[in-house]
């Protein structure tokens, strides 16, 4: 197997570690296999890869998509950030809570999160390039999201941003908040909410 699976402490949640082949001339890497994936119990099918880039202190989500919910298998070329997920799943025993990664373009790790999930990243590095595979389509009309900073969810972004406020989007500026007794999707990323 070309991949080391780390469980989170969220069921289905894994960091992804790659075997690098690497010497003086550079170095090798797989950065998904489907095989492997299937065997570590992730069953996914991409269809959309994308690739954003970000500069230090940039904040982004936290974001899903409703109808068109999307698993994601997300890593950094080059730079380093905090990677967030959120459970939005009525009935996990997780519901609410999240869960983080530093994902680093050196270490090469990976974050997959499946589908029922709100996402995020801060950008600690001077500039970061951000990848990820999606398994669904990207459906601006479907976007949903909640508030980066809302205390019911506790995420500690200062430590990762070093004290500096985010720079956001006037979307995320505007997101909701969290609600504990509201609903998201079902046990099986399907969207029961409003």
């Amino acid at each position: 197997m070309a991949f080391e699976f780390i469980r989170t402490d969220i069921e289905g949640v894994f960091e992804v570690i790659p075997k690098v082949f690497g010497d003086k001339r550079g170095f090798f890497l797989e950065c998904y296999n489907r095989r492997d994936f299937e065997e570590a119990g992730i069953q996914a099918d991409f269809v959309q890869d994308n690739i954003s880039s970000s500069s230090k202190g940039v904040l982004r989500g936290l974001h899903f998509q409703k109808h068109h919910p999307q698993g994601k298998l997300v890593s950094v070329v080059s730079g380093q950030v905090y990677d967030v997920a959120v459970d939005l799943r009525e009935g996990s025993a997780t519901f609410g809570a999240h869960c983080g990664v530093v994902l680093d373009g050196e270490r090469h790790n990976a974050f997959y999160i499946p589908a029922g999930f709100a996402h995020g990243f801060c950008v600690m590095s001077d500039t970061a390039m951000f990848a990820y595979k999606c398994t669904d389509f990207y459906h601006p009309e479907d976007e949903g999201g909640l508030k980066w900073n809302d205390p019911a969810i506790g995420i500690d972004w200062s430590k990762y941003l070093e004290g500096a406020q985010p720079v956001l989007s006037a979307k995320d500026e505007k997101q909701p908040a969290f609600a504990p007794s509201g609903r998201y999707f079902d046990k099986n990323a399907v969207w029961i909410g409003n």
